[in-house]
């Protein structure tokens, strides 16, 4: 046996996924193997009939080998040492052996502070406390602390006063939450009749007409899309007369309109004396609402630690970098970068792989006409308009899976085709997550090879290996949905959404697989996405989808990446620039001196 050294000052986090814990299908090889349980004198992991003959592990006691780690079949078990002074900014642990979070983000009155973060690392832990729905217990689940305790904790900081009135009861909190979809099923009643009864200011009519809401007023909250409820419950925070106004994923389910709209309105509603806090992981959207930026990092489902607070732009850079400063903490091995050239620089490929003519699609009342074009060998093209103006049909049409009233699309050659629809059911898959991925192409299980590095591993999946895909949450199901699709042998890859419900990393994790993909195997993709960094770091070349959402859409031919942002951009009335650093989109200020430079010069995606 080895001899652990271990660093003089640490502190030991050992959590387990209990989702993931299977102790009727191994053999307990955690309890088994532990060196100080094999000593016979006390005992550092230990079966717990309570938990279901799951174990315990004892951080006082546990010496972090980390042998438990690598014998779990399931990998269900994590043990990180970290630095013991972090110990004192413990803030909340849900149980033993369960996430902990370390330190608060801080908001200041009249500013909007934004996180972001990978899933899994406290953004919502950490909003629920600063909504007053968690108190913490600084860590301690025995015996939790009173509000006096916590205050003193916190004395000398910022947030200190904030939680002073959290626990006198003297802040009035309207919280925005992150699974919209969920209210549905227990509200009642229209959505006029829902807002008139959350209005407290007297907006609700105003911001619901801006938003659309007013040609849906008298309709039944269970027959609203989502991305209708999504608005409904913007305007409904806003409409409440409080102290702290919370968001929490606010673009999901809205298109790029719907997203600069709810941003807009947002942003204008912004008053001296309220906190306002956003989580995003759009970050075009993020960076337009906030004014500072706290970022969370960690090991997700482990442990999170909450960033001092950074100006927006610097505090996103940061982020993409890897490297935050003020903690002096690498939180990436490589930075993200968004590419320097102009993608109209690129080569076109002699070699296409599909074309299409003029095309008519009737479906129902609503029609699509889009003008014809080719997808050429290792080309990526973006598709991009509002909800309900015929991406879905576009795609659904290239894939042959909607007739056609008028034209063709033919495949130039003997290629397949691999298809992510918009939504996804864990109906539509049996078994495991394993299982999924071994049928979708063995190599994408297989330790060691490209596909599982690049994507499997890198979207966490093959921690996910044991699952069966009916226990999966909707952000792991669309992981392993996007993991499927791009690891099937196939020529032409078409993505419909393959950025909803992930987290800003595996969004760009996702775009980065599927450029090196096309580029690496000389493919070609489809990919629709509201999110327009992730539509500006992936694609070559756009297609614009303009019309009248829900009855008519006309698709223009691939264009140029620069000339499609620009068209779609002018509709919507908002400028882009390019951050120097990153390279990054960035959505300028309305009203700003970039935004009527670039307005004036008819340059609405960048200078």
């Amino acid at each position: 046996m080895g001899i652990w050294i271990m660093p003089e000052k640490t502190s030991r986090i050992a959590v387990i996924d209990y989702d993931s814990c299977k102790p009727t299908k191994c053999h307990q090889e955690c309890i088994a193997f532990c060196p100080i349980n094999r000593t016979g004198k006390t005992k550092a992991i230990e079966a717990k009939p309570e938990l279901k003959n799951k174990p315990v592990i004892y951080e006082d006691t546990c010496i972090g080998c980390g042998i438990c780690v690598r014998k779990c079949p399931f990998k269900a078990i994590s043990i990180i040492n970290l630095p013991a002074e972090l110990e004192e900014d413990a803030v909340h642990r849900y149980s033993v052996n369960g996430f902990k979070l370390f330190k608060l983000p801080i908001p200041k009155t009249g500013q909007v502070l934004g996180l972001i973060g990978k899933n899994g690392t406290g953004k919502t832990t950490a909003i629920k406390i600063l909504a007053g729905e968690i108190k913490p217990n600084l860590g301690r689940m025995d015996n939790p602390p009173e509000w006096d305790e916590i205050i003193r904790k916190f004395r000398g900081s910022e947030i200190q006063n904030y939680l002073k009135r959290i626990s006198d009861g003297k802040i009035r909190v309207a919280h925005k939450i992150q699974y919209v979809d969920l209210l549905a099923k227990y509200l009642k009643g229209t959505v006029g009749r829902l807002l008139e009864k959350a209005d407290e200011r007297g907006i609700a009519h105003d911001l619901a007409r801006e938003l659309g809401l007013d040609a849906i007023w008298d309709r039944s909250i269970k027959k609203i899309s989502g991305g209708e409820l999504q608005k409904l419950l913007i305007v409904a925070v806003l409409s409440k007369d409080a102290d702290v106004y919370i968001f929490d994923e606010p673009s999901s389910y809205l298109d790029v309109r719907e997203r600069v709209k709810v941003s807009k309105l947002i942003r204008r509603e912004v008053k001296e004396n309220t906190y306002y806090i956003v989580v995003e992981h759009d970050l075009a959207v993020l960076d337009y609402l906030s004014d500072n930026i706290s970022i969370l990092y960690g090991e997700p489902g482990v442990y999170g630690i909450v960033s001092a607070p950074y100006g927006v732009r610097n505090g996103i850079n940061y982020f993409l970098n890897g490297f935050l400063p003020a903690e002096n903490t690498r939180i990436r091995k490589e930075p993200i970068r968004f590419r320097a050239y102009t993608p109209e620089q690129k080569q076109e490929s002699p070699v296409p792989y599909l074309e299409w003519s003029d095309l008519i699609v009737q479906r129902g009342s609503f029609k699509l006409e889009a003008h014809g074009g080719r997808i050429y060998k290792g080309e990526v093209i973006g598709i991009i308009g509002p909800n309900g103006i015929g991406k879905t049909t576009f795609v659904n049409t290239i894939a042959g899976k909607t007739e056609l009233r008028k034209g063709y699309v033919t495949v130039l050659g003997n290629y397949k085709i691999s298809f992510k629809p918009q939504y996804v059911k864990s109906e539509d898959y049996k078994g495991t997550v394993y299982d999924v991925l071994k049928t979708a192409n063995p190599q994408s299980v297989k330790p060691g090879s490209w596909l599982y590095i690049e994507l499997v591993k890198k979207l966490k999946l093959d921690r996910l290996f044991d699952r069966q895909v009916s226990e999966l949450s909707g952000g792991e199901l669309q992981k392993l949905a996007v993991a499927q699709t791009l690891a099937k042998e196939a020529e032409i890859y078409l993505l419909d959404e393959p950025s909803a419900y992930l987290d800003v990393e595996e969004r760009l994790t996702v775009a980065k697989t599927i450029r090196r993909l096309t580029e690496t195997r000389e493919v070609a993709a489809f990919i629709v996405e509201h999110d327009v960094v992730i539509e500006d770091y992936v694609s070559d070349k756009l297609i614009v989808i303009l019309g009248l959402p829900g009855y008519e859409g006309r698709a223009s031919k691939p264009l140029a990446l620069r000339e499609g942002m620009n068209m779609f951009l002018k509709e919507l009335g908002v400028t882009f620039r390019r951050d120097p650093d990153t390279g990054r989109p960035r959505v300028n200020k309305e009203g700003s001196y970039l935004d009527r430079l670039q307005k004036s010069k008819g340059e609405y995606y960048y200078e």
